[in-house]
């Protein structure tokens, strides 16, 4: 009787800590994209109150990877110190600090700095939330991934359509339009605080600690393809997030509606993200998905090469589909590796390489803006950048596993 209620005690305790994991990814993840969608919409007015160039601008939009490349690669050494939970707990809270004092800087180096900081914390989250699905929802890796992405696509999209509004409300103060992101991250720290505390139920029993310390992930190929799919996927991302926007506007769009497409791109990630990692969980392969979302980006980023403002918000909805490519490379990432352990390796592996990889890209777009005039040069860059991704993401889409 007594080993019955125990046992029931034990099964609440870990109900309990089941929904807290739940909270904890949904709320990391809606913060994930925040610090750079909320500056594309005032990128303009960012660029006039600090006097940043085009092509320092082309460097903001580059930062993201510069700091995911970076820093995504500690976070294994950083989970085996402090728990997956405890680096996540310090990564949000080191967003959280950099999202509410970088609005002040009083110039363009400051900012820079104190943006790197709020994408350090998200680049430690960035690596570990896949392997938090794997630890805690082993048998739920498609649809959890999917319910995160959701979580990530709502924050992404919300940033990317309230910030022109909400700075509009602070009387034209972009400062305060872009700061307010610091109060919702804040919001998501609790719940990681307490899940640091739980460090027992990271993993499920029997799980190694670590990796075998003689596998070598530059050894594989279907590692490499993760890579290369998640840097040609992440160039066109921030691409997207930092200048789609002003795309729209030097179309001849208002603010408010660039800011609105911008956001359609996102939006149509919360139902397609959901649905497509679902579905790419219960698949052996997912290279038909890949090489299909791939072509939706391609035409997407056509069409905006030859006629941006004719119709704009088909460019948006075709964008909007190419990024469920994010999505679908965290499932492939989850699902590529034989256990938590090597999942956590093969995700900052991949995402380490992958965001060097697309460092270039923004400040080439940037660079080719500025010299050239316009988009047409830089667009047709992204449309040829598209093949390569859809062959990466082919190969990576195989039936393989590491571990």
């Amino acid at each position: 009787m007594m080993g019955s209620m125990a046992l029931t005690s034990t099964e609440r305790t870990g109900r309990r800590v089941g929904y807290l994991a739940v909270a904890g990814l949904v709320l990391a993840a809606i913060n994930l994209r925040p610090a750079v969608t909320s500056l594309g919409p005032v990128l303009a007015e960012v660029r006039a109150g600090l006097g940043m160039s085009a092509t320092v601008a082309g460097l903001l939009t580059s930062l993201p990877a510069v700091c995911f490349a970076a820093i995504g690669s500690t976070a294994p050494l950083l989970a085996r110190r402090w728990g997956t939970g405890g680096a996540v707990a310090a990564g949000v809270a080191a967003l959280t600090l950099g999202l509410a004092v970088r609005p002040w800087a009083g110039g363009t180096p400051l900012f820079l700095a104190l943006t790197a900081l709020a994408l350090a914390g998200i680049s430690l989250a960035n690596v570990l939330l896949p392997v938090v699905v794997k630890q805690r929802f082993p048998d739920r890796v498609g649809a959890m991934t999917g319910l995160y992405s959701v979580a990530l696509n709502l924050g992404a999209s919300t940033a990317a359509a309230v910030t022109v509004p909400l700075t509009g409300a602070f009387g034209g103060d972009w400062r305060l339009g872009i700061g307010v992101w610091a109060v919702v991250a804040a919001i998501s720290l609790p719940s990681w605080i307490l899940l640091a505390r739980d460090r027992a139920r990271e993993a499920p029993a029997g799980a190694p600690v670590a990796a075998d310390p003689g596998l070598r992930l530059r050894h594989q190929g279907v590692a490499w393809a993760l890579a290369v799919y998640f840097g040609l996927q992440s160039t066109s991302a921030y691409v997207m997030m930092g200048w789609l926007p002003q795309m729209f506007r030097d179309a001849g769009l208002p603010a408010g509606t660039a800011g609105l497409l911008f956001a359609v791109t996102s939006l149509l990630g919360v139902p397609l993200s959901f649905a497509l990692s679902a579905v790419a969980g219960r698949l052996r392969r997912q290279s038909g998905i890949a090489v299909a979302v791939g072509l939706c980006g391609l035409a997407g980023y056509a069409g905006l090469w030859a006629a941006p403002a004719a119709a704009p918000w088909a460019w948006a909805i075709l964008l909007g589909i190419a990024n469920c490519s994010f999505p679908l490379v965290l499932t492939m990432i989850a699902m590529r590796g034989r256990s938590a352990a090597v999942v956590v390796r093969l995700s900052a592996f991949a995402q380490s390489a992958g965001y060097l990889l697309s460092i270039p890209g923004p400040i080439v777009v940037g660079a080719l803006y500025q010299h050239s005039g316009g988009w047409r040069v830089p667009l047709a860059l992204m449309v040829a950048l598209m093949v390569p991704q859809m062959i990466a993401g082919f190969l990576a889409g195989r039936d393989r596993q590491i571990g």
